[in-house]
């Protein structure tokens, strides 16, 4: 078993997980709970961490992850047309009201 990665919290490195486990990687993540000891152990030792189970599957699981983090962070929204309530663009219904916001040609250009 080898050590992928630390990840900057439990979030992304399930996100890591999920994408490993699509490509047929088995992983593990530790220090899942380890963020309740946070004061009491050094920050850096609370990160949830992502190994591979098996050692052969460590290059192309690091290749994975590494593509994973080159992903640009989304930052425009949009705002619901029912509710007028604000989404991250990627979302494709209104988290308040479940109004649909599928509408690809609308977005273009609304920040």
């Amino acid at each position: 078993m080898k050590k992928i990665c630390s990840a900057s919290s439990i979030m992304e490195a399930q996100i890591m997980l999920d994408l490993l486990d699509h490509n047929c990687i088995s992983a593990k993540l530790f220090n899942e709970h380890a963020q309740g000891g946070l004061g009491d152990i050094p920050f850096t030792h609370a990160y949830p961490e992502v190994w591979v189970i098996r050692d052969s599957d460590f290059e192309r699981g690091q290749a994975i992850v590494n593509e994973f983090e080159k992903t640009p962070v989304e930052t425009r929204v949009v705002f619901c047309r029912a509710c007028h309530e604000e989404n991250p663009f990627n979302f494709q219904v209104c988290w308040q009201c479940g109004a649909g916001l599928e509408l690809p040609s609308s977005r273009e250009g609304r920040v």
